[in-house]
């Protein structure tokens, strides 16, 4: 296989390995596209938003005659459920959930009312949403973006490796560094606008997007140190393989689970 093959591969690799972590991290929308006795009802319920501003969730009904409900609390509590009635503006029906502090989360759920029957549209569980404050675009886009590059480096030394290439030295420096660019300088800056602290995996914490972090991290400082020397033998080969394996590995976790949460009763930041 050429090498312009093995870029193409581990292109495709790495953008299904992102598109599959984001569609199924809990801060992606909960999507609607249904019909509940006769009444048609679509939505993109949010999982996620900004402290600086209330949380709209919004349907789209086109029949006029039904109306519906927005039920919420912030979580995890036992307080009393507040019912927020929507408001129809053509065909959408909208209600707002009042801003939350940095990593407060909300549980809510909708009922559909038309005439004398209602309907939880949202299922038996309700959805949990947590706010987080704004990242600047000048930290937020070049860490996006170096993490992205880590992935594919990640992807593409792995297969050269398999591959046996002589390039394997300079790809997993350029990997290494990308994902310490990426990780560990841009991402505590990242973690520390949205949610108030720098870093909050191991030790400090148990928030697991960190923690997938340090792992990889780790496996290529490993692989680094095997490919240095003259030559670049079997054993190398194998370390490189084994960390771009652990960096795929973390993008298949969906992104922010067992992430930042506030503990209303406390007031402190903890992992759930």
């Amino acid at each position: 296989m050429s090498s312009r093959a093995l870029w193409i591969l581990a292109i495709v690799i790495t953008l299904a390995s992102a598109a599959y972590q984001r569609m199924t991290g809990p801060t992606y929308p909960v999507r609607l596209d249904t019909s509940v006795g006769g009444v048609e009802v679509k939505a993109k319920l949010p999982r996620s938003h900004s402290t600086s501003a209330a949380m709209p969730v919004t349907l789209t009904v086109p029949d006029e005659g039904a109306e519906a409900v927005l039920r919420w609390r912030r979580w995890p509590t036992e307080e009393a459920w507040t019912d927020v009635p929507m408001a129809r503006n053509g065909a959408e029906l909208t209600a707002t959930i009042p801003a939350q502090p940095s990593a407060g989360k909300v549980e809510y759920s909708v009922r559909l009312l038309r005439g004398r029957d209602t309907w939880v549209i949202t299922g038996q569980e309700t959805v949990v949403a947590r706010f987080k404050g704004d990242v600047p675009p000048w930290i937020l886009i070049p860490h996006i973006l170096a993490m992205f590059l880590g992935m594919l480096w990640s992807n593409r030394t792995g297969l050269g490796a398999l591959k046996g290439e002589k390039t394997l030295r300079r790809h997993a420096g350029a990997t290494l560094g990308l994902l310490t660019a990426g990780g560990l300088i841009l991402g505590p800056l990242v973690q520390k606008h949205a949610f108030g602290a720098y870093w909050t995996g191991w030790p400090f914490g148990e928030d697991l997007t960190d923690n997938k972090l340090a792992a990889a991290v780790l496996a290529w400082v490993i692989a680094v140190l095997a490919a240095r020397g003259r030559r670049v033998g079997a054993r190398a080969r194998v370390f490189a393989v084994i960390a771009a394996v652990v960096v795929f590995a973390v993008y298949m976790v969906p992104h922010s689970m067992s992430g930042s949460t506030l503990d209303y009763s406390t007031g402190e930041t903890v992992s759930r």
